[in-house]
């Protein structure tokens, strides 16, 4: 290998002084600083280089790295005399909320607290001059040692114009992973708390503050305005539907085929296409995420890198839980279909239980779709808004899905193997007690949160369809007709290899005691309606025989489930 691949490292002095591979984008800094923006937030998917960016930023501009031209004098920006004069000329504020990930609100709010503490005692030498005076040191070291809640969402604001008075310089505050806190309260409940919070401590770092002079957040999400971000007018927000900064987050399709090359792996390309291409930023296609190429050239081997890492547990369980249009799209999605659905970059997290809308604008923000096409508002009614096409990434989000939904049986998994197996010999009694062992364990992991009564066997119901859609991708086309109503929606499996596999068509329906005297009759309605409607023939054409289609039944009344073919 002739490159030197480091994993992990996030600190830009390492990666230059170790002679580490790096892909240089130093062009960030002077687009940034050119566009003169006073607060910049710049959300993109996990580990998409953010944090070395705002590294590289700190150490371009912090006093602290003044004379430091060996870190850049290699690289684009150095090429710019205005550049060059600029470098380690301001004081710099510099934190991450990328490890905040506590269960409480109490243990969050300490937590910000001590890295803040940890700020004040990292610049504690300007308590020795005399720049300030002597109320301000007081202040200083009480917000250092015992800040309160009032200190703690002014505490950066001070800092600010403590150093502002030592350096007779206006400040660059960079804030990284800024919504990590946001999502763990989220999902674990205590999320207006912490929004009273930052929405102060914001306020008054970026808005309300006479010592800023430019300010960058990063993270994943967009959190809605109305949440936190009410005060900041002055804030300029960067999507990945934005065309600023497209190239700067990732790596560009010629920086990895390059990297490629260096590597002797020309002949790798269109697979490293298929397994890491695919995202998306504003004009800009072929983006490849850059933790899966470094470990890609690291190991030269093919797997979910970037999946792996990404904290899925909150799209899995928007996923798992959502309603059955949100389920009935992620099965086209898995089939490599499309779907469309209105976008809304600022996410308002409490309404994600149940509104589809907001589900679909969350994993584009995470990096789990991307935008094929969009309507333009001259093409759409008036007062409508436009809707976008949307897929998954790439094959790699595809095969994180996919273990996903796998997981998602696995208290049940000996008993969903045992009913496969039984499904294709015919085996209904076989089938009836697996099945009902196998609702009984996970129609609660399906179904929690808000829901009309009577939903509980649907959401159960999707959720068993992309589990046949997973498990039975190498041997099946699985296909259904995902209209809405639970009562017709009728599930085809057709074998790649006719002979050797047999077909199963699937009816399910949800028993009606005003229509139904009994679930026997319900699950009779339904191979009734497999019957009356030919739905073999579809197979038969293919060229497979009637004894090699399997029909079968479901009815279900609660977490009851009979099959009958």
């Amino acid at each position: 290998m002739s490159v030197n691949v480091a994993i992990g490292v996030q600190d830009f002095s390492t990666l230059i002084e170790n002679h580490y591979f790096y892909v240089d984008k130093t062009a960030f800094l002077k687009e940034w600083w050119d566009s003169g923006d006073s607060v910049t937030l710049i959300t993109r998917p996990r580990r998409f280089g953010k944090t070395l960016t705002m590294s590289m930023t700190e150490q371009f501009f912090s006093m602290e790295y003044a004379g430091r031209s060996d870190l850049f004098e290699e690289l684009e920006i150095w090429n710019d005399e205005k550049y060059r004069n600029l470098q380690g000329t301001y004081p710099v504020i510099s934190l991450s909320f990328a490890n905040i990930k506590e269960p409480t609100y109490e243990l969050t709010q300490k937590k910000i607290c001590d890295l803040i503490a940890q700020l004040y005692f990292k610049f504690d030498f300007i308590t020795e001059s005399n720049a300030l005076i002597k109320e301000e040191v007081n202040l200083y070291k009480k917000i250092m040692n015992h800040m309160d809640y009032v200190d703690a969402t002014l505490s950066l604001n001070y800092l600010s114009g403590f150093l502002y008075k030592y350096y007779g310089k206006k400040v660059i505050i960079l804030l990284d992973e800024y919504d990590t806190p946001m999502q763990e309260a989220f999902v674990d409940g205590y999320w207006d708390e912490l929004v009273t919070f930052t929405r102060s401590l914001f306020n008054s770092t970026f808005k309300t503050n006479p010592a800023l002079e430019r300010g960058i957040m990063t993270g994943i999400t967009r959190v809605s305005k109305e949440s936190i971000f009410s005060d900041l007018n002055n804030l300029k927000v960067v999507t990945t539907t934005s065309d600023e900064y497209a190239t700067t987050f990732g790596f560009t399709e010629p920086e990895v085929f390059e990297a490629l090359g260096k590597c002797g792996l020309d002949s790798e390309k269109s697979e490293v296409k298929r397994w890491y291409d695919g995202f998306i930023f504003g004009e800009y296609k072929d983006i490849y995420n850059p933790w899966s190429i470094l470990n890609y050239l690291d190991s030269q081997q093919y797997t979910t890198y970037w999946a792996n890492t990404s904290a899925n547990s909150l799209v899995a369980k928007l996923v798992r839980e959502g309603n059955r249009n949100i389920k009935s799209k992620f099965e086209k999605l898995l089939c490599g279909e499309c779907i469309w659905s209105e976008i809304d970059e600022q996410i308002v997290y409490d309404q994600l239980n149940g509104n589809e809308q907001a589900v679909w604008s969350l994993l584009l923000a995470s990096g789990y779709l991307k935008v094929l096409s969009y309507e333009k508002y001259k093409d759409i009614p008036e007062g409508t808004e436009p809707k976008y096409q949307l897929a998954l990434t790439n094959l790699e989000v595809k095969l994180m899905f996919h273990r996903m939904i796998h997981d998602w049986f696995a208290m049940a998994r000996p008993d969903y193997n045992d009913f496969i197996k039984a499904m294709f010999a015919g085996d209904v009694d076989a089938m009836n007690e697996y099945m009902n062992r196998v609702a009984l364990q996970t129609f609660s992991y399906f179904d929690t949160g808000d829901r009309a009564s009577g939903a509980e066997p649907e959401r159960f119901y999707h959720g068993f369809v992309l589990g046949l859609l997973v498990d039975l991708q190498d041997r099946y086309y699985l296909k259904s007709n995902r209209e809405s109503g639970f009562g017709r929606y009728d599930v085809m499996l057709e074998p790649k290899n006719p002979g050797k596999d047999n077909a199963v068509i699937l009816e399910f329906k949800v028993r009606s005691t005003r229509k139904e005297k009994s679930l026997e009759e319900t699950a009779q309605s339904a191979i009734t309606q497999i019957r009356e409607r030919k739905y073999s023939e579809e197979l038969k054409m293919k060229g497979i025989t009637e004894d090699q289609i399997k029909e079968y039944g479901f009815a279900f009344e609660g977490k009851t489930v009979l099959i009958v073919d």
